[in-house]
């Protein structure tokens, strides 16, 4: 800008036209000082034409609208897709955040108050919900096989018939400093980086869109996947104290009590246990395995509540004659050699049984999904060098995404899209939750346990219903820990039997596998239904007829 290069030139002049008796400055140092007036002066230039073309979030409310046709379990249903941004603000109506989110609604509905509307996200913490969004149950999705290694573009990308569209409103919010949402003002991203610093950010963006919207009086679900099942335990509770009570809640790939994995706790062994038996099951590292994975996890289920347990319960006072006995035990369910379990102590952490399974035959396992292999630079080591389960899918996701949002939501914008927070300046998350009732002088709970605040929820609330999918093959979430957890939330008979389990030969992300997509779209529909009629007529209905997904040994 000219205007400020203006004093310094000036200064220069007057110091050239002085006459010669007058005292000549001191020549380096009035150099230097000019010079150094003009680099300013440009520098300044430099970052107001910077700022000029900083991308920001804006703080009125976007929407684009588009008409579309999806192709459904139920038939053809004309949609409208919205991609804009809810504007967040404080309870003093300032804006303190813009959030992205993409809506699917049927057309020509008359009455919303049969309507559902369900709010889905992915977790992290500090994921986009560009996942849940691409392959699980908007009108169009990823096609995947079972398991397969994506290839590079073109993608196949299209329509999907597994969308819940048919039962459900969908929206799809991606997190405060992910995807296209981001503070505003004088907040950070890192303001809502945290347990219930996020819980706020999404309670008031969910209740933005319900009143925007007019859906107050429409049935709402949450679904939350990974971290997303974390933010879904608090939203549960926080939505229904400031006036919206949810029918249900659905959980995907559940972390809800972060605290057992602290170092000492032998849970997180027992938790694993199952899943080290579905993945060796499926991996033939098992002698005379049943036919079925069901019936060898049910197993490996009562081996872990109690011999396994009670032995790693003595800690080091187990006797060498038990733990061996253990061990060979532990090796028929797991795939592992006798001497492998007993040089672990009997204990094997997650890296080292990804490692170790396939070790013969140079490969590792996935993390997000055992089913997924992969191939390390050699055979040794204690933990595999990626997640084959993550590569294989990333680069279809992120960039199907990328083209469907410009191309067919006609969004555009020249803000990058966060797929994720991790490796951004100042991303460290505060795991630190109040939970209900946390009274009587204790503080917050420094690692998280949620399922507090669904207990409190459930118990206030007598008609939430609680859906948890899970994944035989997960291994970043084990079925067996969220078992542990949901019996434990300290509900009455009456309030238990609001609590739901299914189960999948898929892993952590469950919509991967076709059959599964398929099973679970079964599923989470009867539980729309279900739940509703609930609410309906004031009185819990039989359980709908399950999918294949249903069951496994699991509770009851």
């Amino acid at each position: 800008m000219r205007h400020r290069l203006r004093l310094p030139l000036l200064a220069l002049a007057i110091t050239l036209g002085a006459p010669v008796l007058a005292a000549p400055p001191k020549g380096d140092d009035a150099k230097g000082g000019d010079k150094s007036d003009i680099a300013k002066a440009h520098q300044q230039d430099k970052d107001d034409a910077a700022e000029a073309g900083w991308i920001k979030a804006p703080v009125d409310e976007q929407a684009v609208v588009t008409h579309h046709v999806a192709q459904t379990q139920a038939g053809a249903i004309k949609y409208t897709a919205t991609a804009g941004t809810l504007t967040i603000r404080d309870d003093d109506a300032k804006p303190i955040a813009s959030v992205f989110y993409v809506a699917y609604t049927a057309d020509g509905v008359k009455d919303y108050a049969h309507r559902p509307v369900t709010f889905f996200y992915n977790g992290g913490p500090g994921s986009s919900t560009l996942w849940l969004h691409m392959g699980s149950f908007a009108p169009e999705r990823v096609q995947t096989a079972n398991p397969e290694y994506i290839r590079p573009a073109p993608y196949a990308f299209g329509a999907n018939r597994d969308t819940l569209l048919d039962k459900s409103d969908l929206v799809f919010v991606d997190a405060i400093g992910t995807g296209y949402s981001r503070a505003l003002g004088d907040k950070k991203d890192k303001d809502f980086w945290g347990v219930d610093q996020d819980a706020d950010g999404f309670a008031r963006a969910i209740m933005r869109y319900v009143t925007r919207n007019a859906r107050w009086q429409s049935p709402k679900f949450i679904f939350g996947e990974s971290y997303g099942t974390t933010r879904s335990g608090v939203l549960s509770y926080m939505l229904q104290d400031r006036g919206m009570a949810l029918n249900g809640v659905i959980i995907l790939s559940s972390i809800l009590n972060y605290g057992v994995r602290q170092p000492g706790f032998d849970n997180v062994y027992v938790s694993y246990l199952p899943s080290y038996a579905a993945t060796a099951w499926y991996h033939h590292k098992v002698p005379n395995p049943p036919a079925d994975v069901a019936t060898f996890v049910q197993q490996a289920r009562e081996f872990a509540a109690g011999p396994y347990a009670a032995a790693l319960a003595q800690g080091s006072a187990l006797d060498p004659a038990t733990r061996d006995r253990i061990a060979q035990q532990l090796s028929a369910f797991t795939g592992l050699s006798t001497s492998y379990l007993i040089a672990a102590n009997l204990r094997v952490d997650l890296a080292r049984f990804e490692k170790e399974l396939l070790r013969d035959q140079r490969l590792t396992i996935g993390r997000y999904d055992s089913r997924y292999t992969g191939i390390d630079a050699d055979a040794a080591g204690e933990r595999p060098e990626y997640d084959a389960s993550d590569t294989a899918i990333g680069g279809a996701f992120i960039a199907s995404f990328q083209d469907y949002v410009q191309r067919e939501l006609h969004y555009k914008t020249d803000m990058p899209y966060r797929v994720s927070a991790y490796g951004l300046d100042g991303f460290k998350w505060d795991f630190q939750h109040k939970a209900p009732g946390n009274s009587g002088g204790r503080g917050p709970q420094t690692t998280p346990d949620v399922a507090i605040d669904i207990s409190a929820a459930m118990r206030t609330n007598p008609y939430l219903h609680l859906l948890s999918l899970n994944g035989y093959y997960d291994m970043a979430t084990p079925f067996f820990g969220t078992e542990y957890d949901l019996k434990h939330m300290g509900l009455d008979p009456a309030q238990a039997k609001n609590v739901e389990f299914r189960y999948y030969p898929s892993g952590h992300m469950a919509y991967l596998n076709p059959d599964a997509l398929h099973m679970l779209h079964h599923d989470v529909a009867a539980f729309y239904d279900e739940t509703v009629q609930s609410a309906e007529t004031g009185r819990t209905h039989g359980k709908p007829q399950l999918s294949g997904g249903a069951g496994g040994g699991g509770p009851s």
